[in-house]
């Protein structure tokens, strides 16, 4: 009877922490389904769910990265795709987040975001400053694209309330109201390729046209520290792009609450490296998930101890 009780009470421990694992919900915080965010944090969820024990992990629309660090900080159990500036601002308490600082922690950086800044010939959208007098969307409500536009067009000596008609719409609404002829010019910051600008380029009797920017970024960096680069996005990109894009580019990281336990994190994080080539499938810009690219100062926020521990544990040394 001992023995029966002893094995009884083994079985029910044994469920309880069964009970407890598939109890660990995540949810991805990632974009709009018009960007890269959406499809890799489809991806990400697919991974987790299928190669984390007792994880189920599923992707949600959201505005971008400043709604999903608004939902970081409200401490329930996310992940979230967001660019380094507005993980900074979000990390500070300031801009968007004035007087809200979020506790975020760095899980792993991800991949570079290039600011597209699309017209279409025909719109007499040549360079930032001819934006004067025009219709322009600066990225939805909630996003890291209009944090980046706004530095952008201040950079460019532009005000951006007073100098064009501002609307706010994600990049799938931006290139329609761009063929319907709502608007003069978008800002949209992503990864290559980005399939809603990809569809632009595509659509027939539409010329896309990539504004060069990249002259600003140093008066950017000036202002708000060294968050930005000059890159390029290439003219094989988008069908129609006459030459190489000048632009400016942000990092994308992978971060979470301060409250993570651990583990979760390291699990987290192995799971992205061990499964590679499954994010890759998803969408190419995975390819750009490397271990070179996780440095100390590789992003601006600090780096989870989860994360820190698996790093660690590939001979780089994070703190």
């Amino acid at each position: 009877m001992k023995r029966i009780k002893t094995l009884l009470l083994g079985l029910l421990a044994g469920i309880g922490l069964a009970v407890t694992a598939q109890a660990q919900n995540i949810s991805i915080a990632t974009g709009g389904t018009g960007g890269v965010y959406y499809p890799m944090g489809g991806g990400l969820a697919a991974v987790l769910s299928k190669h984390v024990p007792g994880m189920s992990a599923t992707a949600e629309v959201t505005g971008g990265s400043v709604d999903n660090l608004k939902l970081v900080g409200t401490g329930k159990p996310y992940v979230a795709f967001s660019m380094s500036d507005a993980a900074l601002d979000a990390y500070e308490g300031e801009d968007k987040f004035k007087g809200n600082k979020v506790p975020v922690r760095t899980l792993m950086v991800l991949y570079p975001n290039r600011m597209h800044v699309v017209s279409v010939e025909g719109k007499g959208v040549n360079k930032i400053a001819d934006m004067k007098g025009k219709r322009v969307s600066t990225g939805s409500p909630g996003s890291a694209t209009e944090v980046m536009a706004f530095r952008i067009i201040e950079a460019a000596g532009l005000d951006k309330d007073k100098d064009m008609k501002r609307e706010r719409l994600g990049v799938a609404e931006s290139v329609n109201a761009l063929k319907d002829g709502k608007i003069d010019a978008f800002f949209w910051v992503g990864g290559l390729p980005t399939a809603a600008v990809s569809d632009l380029a595509n659509t027939p009797g539409n010329k896309i046209k990539m504004i060069d920017h990249a002259e600003v970024v140093p008066a950017m960096n000036k202002k708000y520290g060294n968050l930005y680069v000059q890159d390029t996005i290439g003219k094989d990109i988008y069908k129609g792009m006459d030459t190489d894009n000048k632009q400016a580019t942000v990092m994308n990281i992978l971060v979470a609450h301060q409250n993570m336990d651990d583990k979760t994190a390291y699990n987290i994080v192995k799971a992205i490296f061990d499964k590679k080539p499954d994010m890759v499938a998803v969408h190419k810009e995975a390819e750009n998930f490397k271990y070179e690219n996780q440095k100390k100062d590789a992003s601006p926020i600090p780096w989870h101890p989860g994360a820190v521990k698996y790093f660690a544990e590939k001979g780089i040394k994070l703190n």
